[in-house]
């Protein structure tokens, strides 16, 4: 699979103390940087999202939670006191993408079972480890998403994407962009439709800058207009990413995802969900049970901060929503490609640890 040299990093860990996040509310037009070095840093950037999707916000998280360990004593409980309350604010950040506990419930994991060695000398280089080896984890795994992926891409070209599953939602690669990048890399002819994703405008901001950078054929289109793509037989599948799945198969993704799914049902055409296994959440048992995040009546109201709605009209402003399982033709994770009946085989993915 081709790299993306062109392509900013979501994020860096500098150091123990440094964590660099890529301010993604400013691209296309302009590539600024945070520097965080306290925990609230890390929280402030994930809730504002310029931080976002969901495997880079738990990665994030994850190396979040170590920024302050200079300050911690070399005493093994107040170390596992401090980890578990930081751990606890970071996941409160956002509440509807799995990967975000997931990633800091990792880390205390790996705190916990190395209790006899926190304050001995090396314990935050150890701690540094495990968050390095959670991040070349999610890069493997989108990199395998790309090639498990590639064959679908290459006999189905014309691919609809909703809102941003690239190279800036992860540590590399993406989750949903990850199979059109290999197939487009191996020379299928492929094009690529990007929903705008309203109201952040993650599709028009993100995913079109990233598929440009790769050189992929793609074309804009607002929301509104799927429907009208699909119905002139100008799709093939739509591929788009995820921030939970349950274990009957419901699928958490970015609001407008269900919308798609319902149009690609009636048009007969293949929907698939690309995600990392850390996104599979098998203790959630539908989509019933997924928290729906609700955000700022601001973010409808404006588009890029300029005013597009009565300054006081009411708002309701759901960042997610649940595609049903009956709607999902299959999931493409690094454990494979994995097909109704979702509840037994997310089941028995889940024994391939």
């Amino acid at each position: 699979m081709s790299r993306e040299p062109t392509l900013p990093t979501s994020l860096t860990p500098v150091s123990q103390s440094h964590l660099r996040l890529l301010d993604q509310r400013l691209l296309p037009t302009s590539e600024v940087y945070l520097d965080c070095k306290k925990v609230a840093d890390v929280i402030v950037a994930i809730q504002q999202l310029s931080v976002r999707g969901a495997p880079a916000i738990g990665l994030a998280a994850a190396f979040g939670l170590l920024l302050e360990m200079d300050d911690y004593p070399d005493d093994a409980g107040i170390i596992r006191e401090r980890l578990t309350a930081e751990g606890q604010a970071l996941i409160s950040a956002r509440p509807t993408a799995v990967n975000l506990s997931w990633a800091v419930n990792a880390m205390l994991s790996f705190a916990a079972s190395h209790a006899a060695n926190l304050g001995a000398p090396g314990w935050r280089d150890r701690l540094f480890g495990a968050a390095l080896e959670l991040l070349e984890a999610d890069r493997s795994a989108c990199w395998r998403i790309g090639e498990i992926g590639a064959d679908l891409v290459r006999t189905h070209p014309r691919v609809l994407t909703h809102c941003n599953a690239g190279s800036l939602a992860v540590s590399a690669y993406g989750t949903a962009l990850a199979p059109i990048y290999r197939a487009h890399s191996l020379g299928a002819p492929v094009s690529v439709w990007v929903d705008e994703t309203r109201p952040l405008l993650q599709g028009s901001r993100l995913t079109a800058f990233e598929l440009m950078a790769h050189q992929v054929p793609c074309q804009l289109i607002t929301d509104n207009m799927a429907a009208h793509v699909m119905a002139s037989g100008a799709v093939d599948m739509v591929l788009v990413g995820a921030d939970r799945v349950a274990a009957n198969g419901d699928t958490a993704n970015k609001i407008g995802t269900l919308g798609v799914a319902v149009l690609a049902k009636h048009y007969g055409l293949p929907f698939y969900v690309a995600c990392p296994w850390s996104t599979i959440d098998l203790e959630t048992t539908s989509g019933a049970d997924i928290v729906i995040e609700t955000r700022d009546a601001e973010e409808v109201r404006t588009i890029q901060g300029v005013a597009s709605a009565p300054d006081s009209v009411p708002v309701y402003n759901p960042a997610f929503d649940v595609t049903d399982a009956a709607l999902i033709s299959g999931f493409i994770t690094e454990r494979g490609l994995i097909k109704a009946p979702f509840f037994e085989t997310l089941r028995e993915a889940s024994q391939l640890d």
